[in-house]
């Protein structure tokens, strides 16, 4: 079984922010799988056992996969991954995050390699105790001569083209995800 965790902020004021990449991702995932395979995709169901809302994926009736998104907000994410991994034999683990190491646009899919900095990608490594598992890299820097502090930064709304370049980011990164990594 697999569980992809994206990583956010929960709340209308964070809809539209860059640090809430991962929740765009895990969003697109689910629209991508609907759209694109014979898998038997669940709504989002705020389940509050995991702190997280939760889309179950299943092959033949049998569950093979959850997308998950943590309502702990950023700094806490990984107690919300530690429920979950408590309940479920999780054989392949992927986090999406926002990484302001790469550029808006741009992304990488990495083990073991993550932005130094990040407090949603610590917390999620301190629960789990191993920083080996696989990465969905989101670019996000485009601040280009701006002096914004990249805590305030990531809080910052989008512009609609922003948002357009990290839409079509997600999307390719989904198919590199699905034909790559992950193989359903």
């Amino acid at each position: 079984m697999f569980l992809i965790t994206g990583l956010g902020n929960p709340g209308k004021e964070y809809e539209n922010t860059p640090h809430n990449a991962g929740y765009f991702f895990v969003d697109s995932t689910r629209e991508y799988l609907l759209s694109n395979s014979n898998l038997q995709i669940s709504d989002w169901k705020s389940e509050k056992i995991f702190l997280s809302d939760i889309c179950r994926i299943k092959k033949d009736g049998e569950l093979i996969g959850i997308l998950q998104k943590p309502l702990t907000y950023m700094n806490l994410s990984g107690s919300a991954v530690k429920l979950l991994f408590k309940k479920f034999k999780v054989d392949k683990y992927i986090l999406a995050h926002d990484d302001l190491d790469i550029p808006l646009g741009k992304f990488k899919i990495q083990e073991g390699k993550a932005p130094k900095g990040h407090k949603g990608v610590t917390s999620v490594e301190c629960v789990l105790k191993k920083k080996e598992f696989l990465r969905v890299r989101l670019g996000i820097e485009n601040r280009g001569e701006r002096i914004i502090p990249g805590d305030e930064y990531v809080l910052m709304s989008f512009s609609k083209k922003e948002r357009a370049i990290l839409n079509g980011c997600i999307q390719i990164s989904i198919q590199t995800l699905l034909s790559e990594y992950l193989v359903l």
